[in-house]
Formats: C-alpha cells, structure tokens, sequence
C-alpha cells in the first residue's frame, strides 16, 4: 500500500520524480514486475482485475531511465531498458535472437524461440512463445499456452485504466493471428491461424441454430476460424472481418495436442 501510495501520488505531480524516495520506490515495482511478484492483471472469480498503479509505475520508469549503451557480444543495443538476465537460474530456455526486457515475467519452463517480450508482461509456467510472436508490453499469457509463429499480442499502457491482452492456461494461439485491445481468450481455446481479434470484434459462436455474439472475448474450450459478415455502409453493402467460432474442443483431446489436429477435428486447414 505505500508502494501504491508513492506511485499514484508522482503520477499526480511529476516534481516528486526529483526525489529519491520517489525513484526507489518506482525501481521496486519495476523489480517485482520482473520477479513475478505483482502483476499488471490479476485473475479471480472468473474475472479480471487491472492494477492501475503498476501500469502508472511502469510509465514512471521511462522518465527516470538514462539511455545507455548495451552491448551482447557483437549486437549493440541503445535503450532505456536493460535486457532480461539470468534465464539459467529462472529456468527459462532462450533460443537466439529472443529478447524479453527487464519488467516482463517469464516463469520457470516458459520457451522463447526467436521472439520478444516487452516490459510488464507476464507469461506462466511451461508457455512456448514461438518464432517471431511478439508479447506486448503487460500482456498476460497463462500456463501451457502456444503462441505460434508470428502471432501478436499487443501491449497496453495507456490509458491506464485499460485491460491487457489476456491469454489463459492452456490456450493455442495459431500463426499470424493478432490479439490486442484488450481481448481476453478464455482457457484451452484454440484460435485458428490469421484470426484478428480486438477489443470490439464481433466473435461470432455460429454452432447451434441462432448466431450468439461476443465481443472481444472468446469462451474456454471455443475453436475459432477467420470469418465475415455483411454491413451496409452509405456506399452499399461491404463484407467485414470477423471471427467464428465453429467448434469446442472435445473433452478427450490432450493439452498438447498440436493445433492442426484441433482444427482437422472440425475440417478446417491450416
């Protein structure tokens, strides 16, 4: 509660960066953020909670950082922000050319093909971020998640009051799919290759006899496939993206069955 009280009252008057109480305390929620003891998001009765003061604190970081010079071997870097350290102690396998930033979580089996995770993010236990897939800065990505390759989640910092895009255990994100605003995909469901997915995309769940909309939020256990829909705009009549959910994922199937097998369940190609 001190943390939080420091924080919100820089926020309200930026002189009181000056001070090194100030900063202290700014450094400390940035170095629990990267440890894991606090979160951007917390999960609870089947909702989620934003911690508004973390995301101020993170804002506050920048102000107080000096640009500096950061050299890994031959590659140079000059930036704010230092570099992720100690993946061999954390428990975390980094495959070249993968980079998370000092104030994102990584838990301990989490993989990291070539890929980038930004400040604030959280990413659970056992997760594989994939080659070239992006975790925005104070995404939350559950336990056992597939981000495949190229997918993007994207970060959120202001304004403050906005959720991150949240992913729960279990999820499998497909190729090139996009994932920002604020989405939320519930647990285990499967997100089919190239889908976009905002804030305020229609989801449409088209298994039963009547369409059932969502918007921005994909139920657990749904199997989701790029769609369209027809709108009428003063020009005339346009088709529109969408997402469909054209399935659940049958009890039977394994947490790590791949994600083309869940989408051939429903005769859908990848």
């Amino acid at each position: 509660m001190e943390l939080r009280e420091t924080i919100e009252q820089a926020w309200d008057n930026r002189e009181l960066l000056k001070e090194s109480a100030t900063v202290e305390a700014i450094r400390s929620v940035i170095d629990d953020l990267d440890r894991g003891l606090i979160r951007v998001a917390e999960p609870g009765d089947g909702e989620w909670t934003v911690n508004e003061w973390v995301k101020k604190a993170v804002l506050l970081y920048f102000p107080i950082q000096q640009m500096k010079t950061i050299e890994v071997g031959p590659f140079e870097f000059h930036d704010k922000i230092t570099l992720k350290r100690n993946y061999a102690q954390l428990g975390v396998r980094v495959v070249p050319h993968a980079v998370a930033r000092y104030g994102s979580f990584l838990a301990k089996g989490v993989v990291m093909m070539p890929s980038y995770v930004n400040i604030g993010a959280y990413v659970d236990s056992g997760t594989m971020v994939d080659t070239w897939a992006t975790v925005g800065s104070c995404a939350q990505v559950g336990k056992y998640v597939h981000l495949s390759g190229g997918v993007g989640l994207g970060g959120v910092l202001e304004p403050v009051q906005a959720a991150p895009v949240i992913v729960e255990d279990g999820a499998f994100i497909g190729s090139r799919s996009i994932l920002v605003e604020g989405c939320r995909i519930g647990k285990e469901a499967v997100i089919g290759a190239g889908v976009t997915i905002t804030g305020s995309s229609k989801i449409i769940d088209v298994t039963g006899s009547e369409p059932k909309e969502y918007k921005g939020y994909v139920p657990p256990r749904s199997v989701v496939i790029p769609g369209s829909y027809t709108k009428k705009f003063p020009a005339g009549e346009y088709q529109v993206p969408c997402a469909l959910i054209i399935g659940q994922r049958k009890e039977s199937t394994d947490l790590k069955t791949s994600l083309n097998d869940v989408l051939r369940d429903h005769a859908v190609a990848v």
